[in-house]
This record gives C-alpha cells, sequence and structure tokens, in this order.
C-alpha cells in the first residue's frame, strides 16, 4: 500500500511537472494561429506632395513669324548675293544687290524733268510779271482815252481800240497766271518721278525687313526676279521658334496663356515653353485644336522638328495616397483607413492623379494610414494586419 502510493504520488508529480510549463506555450500557440489568419492588406500613408495637372500635345516647331522678302523692283538681273541660309541678319542688312545701270538712268531722267519743271515755274512766273505790266499800261491807255474821248479829243474808234487792248491784256494776264499753276503742277509731278526712281534705285539693294534667321534662298546670280512669284529670301523674325501642338477639344477649357510647358523635341531632348495661344477654333473632323507653344532659345531648334509633351495647366501641394487605394462606385468614392489593426470605411472627395497618387480633397488627413490595394473585399469593423 505504501508502495503504490508512493508510485501514485511520483506519477501525478510528473505529470504536473510536464503539464505546468506548458499551459501558457498553447495560449501563445493559439494566439498566432488567431494574428496568422488575419488578411494581410499592403498600407500606405496619405501625405503632403505636389501634384500636376498635365494636357498631352504633339506637333511640329515652326516659325513665329516668317517674314518673306521680295524684289521691289523687278526686271533687273541679280548681281550678288550676300546672305546665306543660316545666317543671322540684322534689319536693313544687304542681303542681294540688283543691277543699277538702268535705274540710275532712270533716276538722271527724273532729275533732268524735274529741273525743266522748276525751269518751267520760272519762265510762267516771268510771264506772268510781263502780262501785269502790259495789262497796267493798256488799263492806263484807256483811261486817257475815256477822257480825250469825253473831251472830244479822240474819236470812238481810238477808244475802242483802247477797250479792246485792255481786255487783251487782262486775257493775257489770266492765261499766264494759269500757265503758273500748270507749271507747279509739272514740277509735283516731276518731284512724284524723282522720288520713286529714288526709290527704285533703293530697292536695288535687297535688305532684311526685320532681324532674325535666314531659313530659305531662291535668289540665284544673274536670275531676274519678277514683281511676284516665290520669295528670294525668307526670314524668321528675331529667330524665333515655337511649336504648333494638336490639343484634343476636352482639354481646351483648362488652357490659358502662360501656362508652362514641358517638351520633347525629336534628337534633341527637354526644352522648356510657354503656352502663347490657346487655340481659337476646333477642327470638325479631328476634334483637335491649334496651340502654339513658345519655347525657350535654342540654337539647335530648327522648325521641321516633331516635337510631344505636357501643357501643366495647375501645380499645387495636397494631401495624397496611392490612386489604387481609392474606391469609386455608383454611391461615390472612399478609401479604407486602418486604424489600430482595423478597417474604417470613409467617404471621400478626390481630385487630380499624379505620377500614381491621388489627391484627396476631403475625407483624410496627412498622415494616417490606408489601404493601398485591395480594400474593395474589406468593411468597417473588420481586422487586418499589415504585410511585411
Amino acid at each position: 500500500m505504501t508502495a503504490t502510493c508512493r508510485i501514485t504520488g511520483i506519477a501525478m508529480l510528473a505529470l504536473a511537472l510536464s503539464l505546468g510549463p506548458a499551459a501558457p506555450v498553447m495560449a501563445e500557440t493559439a494566439g498566432a494561429v488567431e494574428q496568422s489568419e488575419l488578411p494581410v492588406v499592403t498600407l500606405a500613408t496619405a501625405q503632403q506632395d505636389w501634384i500636376e495637372a498635365r494636357v498631352p500635345v504633339s506637333g511640329s516647331l515652326v516659325a513665329r513669324q516668317e517674314v518673306q522678302v521680295h524684289a521691289l523692283v523687278s526686271g533687273h538681273e541679280i548681281t550678288s548675293i550676300e546672305a546665306e541660309v543660316g545666317d543671322r541678319v540684322e534689319a536693313g542688312q544687304v542681303l542681294a544687290r540688283l543691277s543699277e545701270d538702268v535705274l540710275s538712268a532712270q533716276l538722271a531722267q527724273a532729275e533732268a524733268e524735274y529741273q525743266r519743271a522748276e525751269a518751267g515755274v520760272s519762265q510762267a512766273e516771268s510771264q506772268i510779271a510781263s502780262t501785269q505790266a502790259s495789262l497796267t499800261q493798256a488799263v492806263s491807255a484807256l483811261e486817257r482815252t475815256r477822257s480825250l474821248r469825253q473831251s472830244g479829243n479822240a474819236s470812238q474808234a481810238v477808244l475802242d481800240q483802247a477797250v479792246a487792248t485792255e481786255a487783251s491784256a487782262r486775257a493775257a494776264a489770266a492765261s499766264a497766271s494759269d500757265g503758273l499753276g500748270v507749271a507747279r503742277a509739272a514740277v509735283a509731278q516731276a518731284d512724284a518721278a524723282r522720288r520713286i526712281a529714288r526709290l527704285n534705285l533703293d530697292h536695288a539693294r535687297i535688305t532684311a525687313p526685320v532681324g532674325g534667321l535666314v531659313v530659305a534662298r531662291t535668289a540665284r546670280l544673274g536670275a531676274i526676279p519678277g514683281g511676284g512669284g516665290e520669295p528670294l529670301f525668307t526670314l524668321i523674325a528675331g529667330g524665333e521658334v515655337e511649336l504648333e501642338a494638336d490639343v484634343i477639344e476636352t482639354a481646351l477649357s483648362q488652357l490659358k496663356p502662360g501656362d508652362a510647358a514641358e517638351i520633347e523635341v525629336a534628337g534633341l531632348g527637354h526644352v522648356e515653353g510657354k503656352l502663347r495661344l490657346a487655340p481659337a477654333a476646333v477642327d470638325p473632323v479631328t476634334r483637335l485644336g491649334p496651340a502654339r507653344i513658345a519655347l525657350d532659345p535654342d540654337p539647335r531648334l530648327r522648325t521641321g522638328l516633331f516635337a510631344s509633351g505636357w501643357i501643366i495647366t495647375d501645380r499645387r501641394q495636397a494631401v495624397t495616397v496611392p490612386a489604387s487605394a481609392v474606391l469609386a462606385d455608383a454611391t461615390g468614392e472612399r478609401v479604407q483607413v486602418v486604424k489600430d489593426g482595423r478597417i474604417e470605411t470613409r467617404e471621400v472627395r478626390s481630385g487630380l492623379i499624379w505620377q500614381g497618387r491621388r489627391e484627396i480633397l476631403e475625407g483624410v488627413a496627412s498622415g494616417e494610414t490606408v489601404v493601398a490595394r485591395a480594400g474593395a473585399f474589406f468593411r468597417s469593423g473588420d481586422q487586418v494586419r499589415a504585410a511585411p
């Protein structure tokens, strides 16, 4: 009996020793199993960040202002060319010269005609002086003859002759006065012809009307340019090259002159610019509107190069979350916020999307934790654990 009791006590002691430490271990194991069964989610932090609104554009580089230079006088041979494609010229700089032989002769002829017209004025003035003197003499003679006739010392025939002489002298004076007007008109006409001849001679020097870059030349030595046709030279005023870009009609309301632009030019790379002209109309077929983007000066820019990029219509700091964190359906937009391991569904008002992040205008504060992906599978109160 004593031996049996001793054996039982030893067995119970051994069982107690074996079970004692296992109790808390089993509890911990159960807790770990429960934690491991919670769904794993990817979390992200709402944070203040810069966001931008952009409108895509593409097109070709063009001259901001193209200037065509024509010969202003025709029928004269090109004797020299003093500018080539790629040259930068100043306003008034000579680009080419025409033969001046005929033009110089025409100017000399016009000068001679002007001098002759001036001589005609002097002659007309002398004629007026002469006719005025004759008129004065005829008037005096008529007055004397009338006095003599009244006193009976002159016949009627003599009086009639004096009257006719006075009338003739008066008509001659009037004619001489009119002749002076004709002579002065001839001077004015000769002066106009002289000025035209001078202008034509000046136009024998074909000059740049503005400073800029020569981008085309059709002038050839020995050629005789006409009054119309293609220009002898084509300039880009100031050398300014800009982008003529197509913009989709749905983005036109966002654009305003002065918006910054980031452009990639084929073969050159990144170029900064600003929107100069917003589209004023839309092509009814393509639904695109042409915009003009002024580019920062760069000597490598060439008309005709393809370019694409973005017009930045807005840039600001805002609370942002990953774009995938915002859930949207017919009921509105929402974000799953995580607090103390539990889901809290929040209605939000979102804004711009920029570089994978979404602007949150209302509903989430900076620093809060949200479910970055797969938030649609959870409801408020659900427990979750963060992915490692």
